[in-house]
């Protein structure tokens, strides 16, 4: 009876495919149904990207005519010691930012995705940070590390009553400190998901092995993590090109140019010194430097390949 019914369910099967067209079950999804993301992302995104791009070859204060200048606003952003120094100072928050946030959310989020019973709990309190804006925060982090009225002189801890904001030496780590507290429960969140798709079969094949919760980590945790890793590690570091308002709140780009990254610069050479074309071309190289590291970090994690990680599961 039950082969009875499964074959004519075959047949129902062969004879729908029949009537349809011969291409069809070669067709993909029509491109009406991307047409409507497309055009957002091409008025919102390309075209914006198309004008700065262009503008970088002009002279244009934001009011007057805009003139051609050719390659003379790249010469001078180039040659221009704070931009340099900017670059210099964006290098050193992404990576630094990306070294202490990326160990601790793999072992945050590997920690969340557990069966430990208090871990909805404390999951709450990891992702707190995600429901301030970033300049609630910037303010909050601002008066609390003041060595006047902050939390230092108020607990009478005089290490912490230091003038990390500033001092040049400080500034800039005070800064990676707070931008860590922002988007570690982010990230965290992330590597939580992508533990939990990492089949229970390994970790029991591996218990009965003898293999215990460390090996277990570093033998099959980490490596099922390989493509999550490419993702965040992508969102962590382009997303340290665009920080602009926790450093503009916090310091200004201070003390002297300390903390003045690329997006600061952009922004202080576009609306202070009313520079639109220097200001395009810093944000023309922040463009470059994001679409860089993108695509070097999808080569060397092979995730563009797009291969399983369960196979053999």
């Amino acid at each position: 009876m039950a082969n009875a019914i499964y074959q004519k369910e075959d047949d129902d099967r062969r004879s729908t495919s029949a009537k349809l067209p011969k291409n069809h079950l070669h067709r993909g999804p029509s491109l009406l149904y991307t047409a409507p993301a497309l055009l957002f992302f091409g008025v919102f995104a390309l075209v914006p990207l198309v004008g700065v791009a262009i503008l970088s070859f002009t002279n244009w204060d934001g009011l007057s005519a805009i003139t051609f200048n050719g390659l003379g606003n790249w010469n001078r952003m180039l040659n221009d010691p704070l931009v340099l120094n900017a670059i210099k100072i964006t290098i050193i928050l992404t990576v630094v930012s990306w070294a202490v946030q990326t160990p601790i959310c793999i072992l945050l989020g590997t920690f969340m995705a557990g069966p430990q019973k208090y871990r909805a709990l404390l999951g709450v309190l990891y992702f707190i940070p995600l429901l301030f804006s970033s300049t609630a925060v910037a303010i909050t982090f601002k008066k609390l590390l003041d060595p006047n009225f902050g939390v230092g002189r108020a607990f009478g801890i005089d290490w912490l009553a230091h003038n990390w904001l500033g001092d040049p030496k400080t500034a800039l780590y005070a800064i990676i400190f707070v931008v860590s507290w922002c988007f570690i429960p982010l990230h965290s969140l992330l590597y939580q998901g992508a533990v939990r798709q990492v089949p229970t079969s390994m970790y029991e094949a591996a218990t009965i092995d003898g293999a215990g919760t460390v090996r277990q980590f570093f033998s099959i945790t980490l490596p099922q993590l390989k493509y999550t890793f490419a993702t965040d590690s992508t969102l962590m570091i382009v997303g340290s090109l665009t920080y602009f308002d926790l450093v503009y709140v916090m310091t200004a780009g201070g003390p002297g140019n300390a903390t003045r990254i690329l997006p600061l610069d952009m922004y202080l050479k576009g609306f202070k010194s009313y520079d639109m074309g220097g200001a395009s071309v810093v944000g023309v190289i922040i463009l470059a430097l994001g679409i860089a590291v993108s695509l070097i970090l999808n080569r060397l994690s092979g995730s563009d390949k797009m291969e399983s990680q369960m196979e053999g599961a």
